[in-house]
């Protein structure tokens, strides 16, 4: 017999070989299918390696401090770093045991899950561990035009500005924004709260806005302790250029906009807005996270803003060892302070303002001045000016609107009295005085 014509055993025969090899290849796929899918059906390589290690997060090595009163001011009003200043070492506390997938981080009313809150800041950091965080409600996702739709208008129009969008992660404290979000299919994390509904409105300075503004101190003191650095912007926020080339002095601990440059860029006396600010996690910026909530206590009636304006100015910065930067407006402005020149205008924001009405209406005008900028030429370009910003302006002779301040939209019976750093500042720029204050009747 011809040795072609020989039978074949059974484990060598082409047919059984192939069939053997699709059995092998249906069972990897399956293999693959089970560890890498999510709750949702769709597949991840991130659960794939979660399935195999677990993030381990970073935990303050520092007891939370007990409320106490506040330390007496101190003499020095500037921040600035000696002159040959060294980066802050990176923190080296001992790891605690990595939580399993139901394990919580409880404070008060407000939950963090620790794997979904790591997931989702693994998938937006960058190779540095830093995230662009934005904080959205179902304010923020109404109207003809919502917040969150010129919030991103601005990464799309901006200058090297729409691959950053790829960092940005939407913490929506709603399930209507967390909805929006995931449409958008953008980076989304849902805030899990208790005791205080989001989605409603709250009178300005009321409890409920005062509780929103340290809920979001307590979250980002969180992120702080997950080993990420990050850019918190508010949405009234625009991003015209890509800020990160301003901000990569590693050496500093904390760079914040402030509603009006003093010319010194490390002067305590500059007016602080956390509206827009870079942060970089180590021990220092840790202890002051929780130094500054803890200050909430022995600060009734404040917002998150005005006691950390209290704490630097009272020399707390100064004991942490933090250095801090505070940014020019000609480079991050805002309605309280145009930028002098728009060829390196990087942020702009919708500060100085008392309604969202307001804010959509003079932020929509600001895109379209930057559009025309962009398109412009010659003497063209040379007479470029901003317009005017008479939507927020007219805000403060209203008697009662909703007020997008620091969060989401808020009722405001009137407006207050306050220092320099707030409304006060407001009041100042647009000739208004204490005694025009407005009522809600």
């Amino acid at each position: 017999m011809r040795p072609f014509e020989q039978e074949l055993p059974v484990d060598q025969h082409p047919k059984a070989r192939i069939l053997l090899g699709l059995w092998l290849f249906s069972l990897a796929s399956l293999v693959v299918i089970y560890l890498g899918s999510n709750k949702d059906g769709s597949l991840s390589l991130t659960n794939i390696t979660n399935k195999f290690y677990r993030p381990k997060l970073l935990i303050s090595p520092f007891p939370s401090p007990s409320p106490s009163p506040l330390p007496s001011p101190s003499p020095s009003p500037s921040l600035k770093p000696s002159p040959s200043p060294s980066p802050s070492p990176s923190p080296s506390p001992s790891p605690s045991p990595s939580p399993s997938p139901s394990t919580l981080t409880n404070y008060g009313d407000q939950e963090f899950h620790g794997d979904e809150l790591e997931e989702a800041l693994a998938k937006a950091a960058t190779e540095n561990n830093t995230v662009i965080i934005a904080v959205a409600n179902k304010a923020y996702t109404e109207g003809d035009k919502p917040m969150l739709d010129i919030f991103l208008d601005a990464f799309w129009l901006g200058l090297d500005t729409h691959p950053l969008t790829k960092h940005l992660l939407i913490v929506a404290v709603d399930q209507t924004a967390y909805d929006r979000c995931n449409f958008l299919n953008l980076h989304c994390y849902k805030l899990k709260t208790e005791g205080v509904a989001y989605d409603g409105e709250a009178l300005y300075m009321s409890d409920d806005f005062i509780k929103m503004m340290w809920r979001r101190t307590l979250f980002l003191g969180e992120v702080l302790k997950h080993g990420y650095n990050f850019i918190f912007t508010d949405m009234d926020v625009l991003w015209l250029r890509n800020p990160f080339p301003r901000l990569t002095n590693e050496s500093l601990d904390l760079q914040i906009s402030v509603d009006h440059f003093n010319g010194d860029q490390w002067s305590v006396n500059n007016p602080i807005n956390t509206g827009f600010y870079m942060i970089r996690s180590n021990e220092k910026t840790i202890e002051l996270y929780d130094e500054w909530y803890n200050a909430k206590d022995y600060s009734p009636g404040k917002k998150e803003q005005d006691v950390l304006f209290d704490l630097m100015r009272a020399g707390e910065f100064t004991k942490l060892g933090l250095q801090v930067r505070f940014l020019d407006t000609v480079f991050f402005s805002g309605f309280c302070q145009n930028s002098r020149d728009v060829n390196v205008v990087t942020t702009i924001h919708a500060n100085c303002c008392r309604s969202i009405r307001a804010k959509v209406s003079d932020l929509i005008a600001v895109l379209h001045d930057w559009k025309r900028f962009k398109a412009a030429a010659g003497d063209d370009l040379a007479r470029f000016k901003w317009t005017e910003h008479i939507a927020c302006k007219n805000s403060w002779h209203r008697s009662s609107l909703i007020c997008y301040c620091s969060g989401p939209a808020y009722a405001v019976p009137r407006a207050q009295p306050h220092s320099l750093t707030g409304l006060g500042a407001v009041q100042s720029i647009i000739g208004l005085t204490q005694g025009k204050t407005e009522d809600s009747s």
